[in-house]
């Protein structure tokens, strides 16, 4: 007789109460879905009041001119005034190149000049003697003629010889030729002479002109700072040949930094020069907000001035969006009180409110960008140098007497 103890009871079966769903987690479900639905309407109603009128991006960084000092004339550097980190004021003496080869050559330029002014001296003196021979030579001539035209008539009454005769026309012809070797030689003496002054004869001036060069070869042995910032890259050392074609360091003046951001070419439709900018860096924390506006927008992206452009016309393309330099000008009052430096990491909010602006700039700038003035007044000296040497050789005893004996000795081109 078969087992029938593990054989279940229909009837229990059916008098067994049907299971039932949890109420809470259909509740749950719903709240949740609402939460969802809450939060995409919040964002939804946020990006329409407000994220699409910003702009924002953390591939920004911070840039400045990097000022490149370089010798204006070969030399041996013999001084180095500032390392890196210091900081220089424009003008200042940053390094210091031998000066004994430009020294010599300074000295040989002032006597090509002294060698010149003389030499036009003489020149503008031999004319005023040719000057003086032609009218001897006049006078000569025209006794010479009335001797012979004299003797002419009297030859034919036979009231001279043939051969005084002769002679006066001779004396008569000696006359003509000296008197136009006379005119020839003046001629060639007012040529070099004629329409200018000793001071600005050709032959002056080209002296002057080297002497300034000389000049201001001895001048440029000290190398000065053209703006005022802090020295990086220093590789100039001490004894080392120098060519104004090497670098020696770098000047950055930080108070002239500004700001590189790439935006994604998605968000440029609406934004302009001129609009607000909020950034902040990692360096001072997002406690400290530099206010700024668009100063630029670039007109490639950065893709397109990388040294090897990519070649998008092959088989496999893939799609990617590309990134805009937008320059960004920080307020000067906020990078006095918080200095960046260059290649910072920034993080950057554009105000896209206001469209009235210009995508790109439609003129040129008005003003100069950038100007060094440190250079300009370096051969002022030159020219008080070059008056001295021509009043000492001009050959006026006035002018001759009240220059100084020691003529470069009394200017030196690094007082």
């Amino acid at each position: 007789m078969a087992d029938q103890s593990n054989t279940p009871d229909p009837s229990r079966r059916e008098n067994r109460p049907a299971r039932t769903g949890n109420p809470r987690r259909k509740w749950y479900l719903l709240g949740l879905a609402a939460v969802f639905l809450v939060i995409g309407a919040a964002y939804g109603a946020y990006y329409l009041l407000v994220a699409q009128f910003y702009a924002e991006t953390d591939d920004a960084y911070v840039h400045g001119n990097r000022i490149m000092l370089t010798p204006q004339r070969g030399g041996t550097v013999t001084a180095i005034h500032a390392d890196d980190t210091d900081r220089v004021n424009a003008g200042d003496t940053v390094v210091e190149l031998d000066d004994t080869d430009v020294d010599n050559a300074l000295e040989n330029a002032s006597a090509g000049l002294a060698r010149a002014a003389r030499h036009v001296h003489q020149l503008f003196a031999q004319a005023d003697a040719q000057r003086a021979t032609v009218a001897m030579y006049s006078t000569q001539l025209e006794q010479a003629r009335r001797d012979f035209k004299r003797d002419q008539r009297l030859i034919k009454v036979h009231g001279v010889t043939q051969k005084a005769f002769e002679h006066s026309r001779a004396t008569y012809q000696q006359a003509q030729s000296q008197l136009a070797a006379a005119r020839h030689r003046l001629t060639e003496l007012e040529a070099q002479t004629e329409g200018t002054t000793l001071r600005g004869h050709p032959e002056v001036r080209q002296a002057a002109a080297t002497l300034r060069a000389a000049w201001l070869d001895v001048r440029r042995s000290r190398v000065p700072a053209p703006v005022s910032g802090y020295v990086a890259q220093r590789d100039v050392q001490l004894g080392q040949r120098v060519d104004p074609s090497k670098p020696m360091l770098a000047i950055v003046p930080i108070d002239q930094v500004w700001v590189n951001a790439n935006f994604k070419e998605t968000q440029l439709a609406a934004m302009r020069i001129g609009q607000p900018a909020d950034v902040y860096s990692d360096f001072y924390g997002d406690e400290t907000h530099y206010h700024g506006h668009v100063a630029g927008i670039s007109p490639g992206t950065g893709a397109a001035f990388e040294l090897l452009p990519p070649q998008n016309a092959s088989g496999n393309w893939i799609k990617i969006v590309r990134r805009v330099p937008v320059r960004i000008v920080i307020d000067e009052d906020d990078l006095s009180g918080h200095p960046l430096r260059i290649g910072l990491s920034m993080h950057v909010s554009v105000d896209l409110h206001d469209t009235s602006g210009k995508p790109l700039a439609e003129h040129a700038p008005e003003s100069t960008r950038m100007r060094t003035d440190v250079y300009r007044q370096r051969d002022d000296g030159a020219a008080q140098l070059i008056d001295r040497i021509i009043a000492v050789n001009d050959g006026d005893p006035a002018t001759t007497a009240a220059a100084p004996a020691n003529t470069i000795g009394r200017l030196s081109p690094q007082s």
